[in-house]
């Protein structure tokens, strides 16, 4: 067992800050603070790096080389882009393919290997125009031919000349510096150079342990525009659009027999965001960016070990291509994993990424202003209240699956008179090590429940959608993700081939969620019969399903649910005009407990049962159904909003259709609380989930216990001693 000493040290990475090296050792003992790190656009003295810390430091790789970029414009990175529709008047229109986008972060790439990439489509007919009906004159495009009152688009080949990040941090945190550039690895003298930097680079920073890289090669994508009323044209956590050029189009032909074109990124100006289905091209072309990501960052990590230096990645900024997930991950060789997390989904997509070290990157962020846009430093903030909130978050999560390490990013002088901050870091620090200690004494009890969550993706984005939990809240199927991350219960993704080859096998519970078209209800995948008739075996068979929003939603089917049968409701979006629905009743005493507040309606919802059982209802759409089918129950959600009190309705949801009993993991009578039991210690980890005061009794293998907990409080209690 290690001494309470060594269970309030360590684990712990701090940033620390040049100028305010007495600070920085300061707030390096109170949080029991092992590495110091830098931060953007900082550098530590020699009183820090020397003072017996482990050292991390931070480089992005593709960017901060402005002098190469200007002597080598050509390896700049590119995306394509598409200008704003245009009516024509006549037989002639002119556009300019930037207007309304941010010209401090584009440039049109008109060089001779670009321009073969463009069109110019009529959008009112869905079609290309062929290349002779429009010219570039360097400034706009001239369409000639046009219909007059057709809508007409370009999509074009630009440098992103301003990297994102540093882009945000200048717009938003006020940043003064220079604007830096990013340079693409597939760019031949790029790629040389930025090898020989990082052997150059290791050997003039001996005193780094760990090479942070932030991340790799290409940023997620973050449009900007020029009017500030709409400054964020368009962001995808999960984009592969910023890794395009000539010269990856033509490495991609090369390989796999087909050209890509403008419209395969383009898509109708909606561009392939995550939160579609993808295309069979875009599959490829992911696939061929993973690859090209992974053997270029193999051959950054061999130079930082050739150093005698670790080398760990953030998984977060110019992490695409990079999915811990993926098929190629795993060959890079990197000795840690670092995410910044706002919730508990995200602490899970850390800790089971296959990695030696995996560490979490709390928030708030040290600066003036929170990435959500909260005062956090800045007048009128508290941060210790978000530095609550999201830790109520992670500590759920944490408690059900470990990371190695915790720590904080940003400017450490900003907690100067931030003592209540302080305080609260401290503590989660000390609960973040008890946590830590108990799991590797053995695994917290768990329910014994197989849960598979179905979407397009699969395991590639396990627990993840495409984003933070305050981008894509909207989303039921990530509140559901959330309200997961904490549960006793085995969790697995899972896609429609894997179902095919029987996934649903060793599955006690299966989750379908999204709306119709999305990648998470899983659009035309349910135009397959073998997948709906594996669902319905499943079912039928005595397995358990789960369904939300509008699950298995498709066009070209008699129900608009493919799973209309099995769930029994469906939705009617005017079909179904002429046809009275079945009347119900809603339910008063339900057969496990219903958070209403976290239901959701989802229009034209109406039962093809008259078994199936309304549990909740709102304005006679039912809100929560339960039906059953053959040997199996099938529950229908119109809406899932994450809430302590939502995630103790779908546990209590899975103990009902299972027939499994909560006392086994930990169960709190008081559903404000959740408690988890580590059985080789036989201690009760219990937290409170709300501001006040509670008592509550906690059931557990071994009997019954009792406590008192003040608000918000994570309590540790072995029931032997209480």
């Amino acid at each position: 067992m290690k001494s309470m000493e060594q269970v309030r040290q360590g684990g712990f990475t701090l940033p620390g800050e040049a100028g305010y090296e007495k600070l920085t050792l300061e707030m390096a003992k109170l949080w029991g603070a092992d590495v110091i790190r830098d931060s953007d656009g900082t550098k530590l003295s020699p009183e820090i790096t020397e003072a017996g810390y482990k050292i991390y430091s931070t480089i992005c790789i593709i960017r901060e080389h402005n002098a190469f970029a200007e002597a080598h414009p050509e390896a700049q990175q590119q995306c394509f882009l598409c200008s704003d529709p245009r009516t024509a008047e006549g037989e002639t229109l002119t556009i300019d393919p930037l207007e309304g986008y941010f010209t401090e972060q584009f440039a049109v790439n008109d060089a001779e290997d670009a321009l073969p990439y463009w069109q110019v489509w009529d959008r009112t007919e869905g079609r290309p125009l062929p290349a002779e009906n429009w010219s570039w004159d360097g400034e706009r495009i001239t369409v000639r031919g046009c219909v007059p009152y057709h809508r007409y688009t370009a999509s074009f080949l630009c440098f992103r000349i301003w990297e994102e990040i540093n882009m945000y941090n200048h717009t938003t945190n006020h940043w003064t510096s220079e604007h830096l550039r990013q340079l693409d690895p597939r760019n031949p003298a790029a790629w040389a150079y930025l090898q020989q930097w990082l052997k150059d680079w290791c050997r003039a920073n001996p005193q780094t342990d760990v090479v942070r890289l932030t991340s790799l090669f290409y940023n997620f994508v973050w449009i900007f525009g020029s009017d500030p009323r709409r400054r964020t044209r368009f962001v995808d956590w999960a984009s592969y659009d910023f890794t395009v050029s000539p010269a990856a189009l033509r490495d991609f032909e090369r390989e796999y027999g087909y050209a890509l074109t403008a419209e395969d990124f383009i898509h109708g100006g909606k561009l392939q965001a995550t939160h579609r289905p993808p295309t069979p091209h875009k599959r490829d072309y992911m696939d061929f960016i993973q690859r090209f990501v992974a053997e270029k960052a193999k051959a950054l990590v061999e130079i930082v070990h050739a150093a005698g230096k670790q080398a760990y990645v953030f998984y977060d900024d110019s992490w695409v291509g990079m999915e811990p997930y993926g098929k190629y991950f795993a060959s890079i060789g990197f000795d840690g994993l670092i995410k910044c997390v706002f919730s508990g989904f995200e602490c899970r997509l850390c800790a089971g990424a296959k990695v030696p070290v995996h560490e979490l990157r709390f928030h708030p962020y040290l600066f003036p202003v929170g990435l959500g846009g909260l005062p956090t430093f800045s007048p009128g903030g508290h941060p210790e209240k978000d530095a609550f909130d999201y830790w109520l978050h992670v500590r759920r999560a944490l408690a059900r699956q470990p990371v190695d390490r915790i720590g904080l990013g940003g400017y450490l002088h900003l907690t100067v008179g931030q003592d209540a901050f302080n305080e609260a870091i401290r503590e989660m620090a000390a609960d973040f090590r008890r946590l830590r200690e108990l799991h590797s004494h053995g695994a917290p009890a768990g329910l014994g429940i197989r849960v598979a969550v179905l979407h397009t993706w699969g395991a590639l984005r396990s627990w993840t959608l495409s984003g933070h939990f305050h981008e894509t809240d909207g989303n039921v199927l990530i509140h559901i993700n959330e309200a997961l991350s904490g549960l006793p219960v085995d969790v697995k993704f899972i896609d429609f081939e894997d179902v095919r080859n029987g996934a649903l096998r060793d599955t006690d519970v299966l989750i379908s969620a999204g709306r119709q078209g999305d990648a998470w209800s899983g659009g035309d995948a349910w135009k397959s019969p073998d997948v709906v008739t594996e669902v319905t075996r499943f079912v039928y068979e005595g397995g358990c399903l789960i369904g939300a929003g509008e699950p298995s939603a498709a066009e070209g089917r008699d129900t608009r649910f493919a799973l209309a049968h099995v769930l029994g409701v469906d939705q009617d979006r005017g079909e179904y005009a002429c046809h009275m629905p079945w009347s119900f009743e809603t339910e008063q005493k339900a057969p496990f407990p219903v958070c209403r507040e976290a239901l959701g309606v989802t229009p034209g919802i109406r039962l093809t049962d008259p078994e199936t059982r309304v549990l909740a209802a709102e304005q006679e759409v039912p809100a929560l159904t339960l039906h059953c089918f053959g040997k199996g129950q099938a529950v229908y959600l119109g809406g899932f909003a994450y809430s302590p009190a939502a995630a103790r309705m779908l546990l209590e949801m899975l103990l009902y259709l299972t027939g499994k009993d909560g006392s086994a993991a930990g169960f709190c009578a008081d559903p404000r609380a959740e408690a988890a039991w580590f059985p080789a210690d036989e201690t009760l980890v219990l937290f409170n989930n709300c501001e006040e005061t509670l008592r509550t009794s906690v059931a557990f293998p071994g009997g019954t216990a009792e406590a008192e907990l003040q608000p918000l409080e994570t309590r540790f209690l072995k029931p032997a001693d209480a």
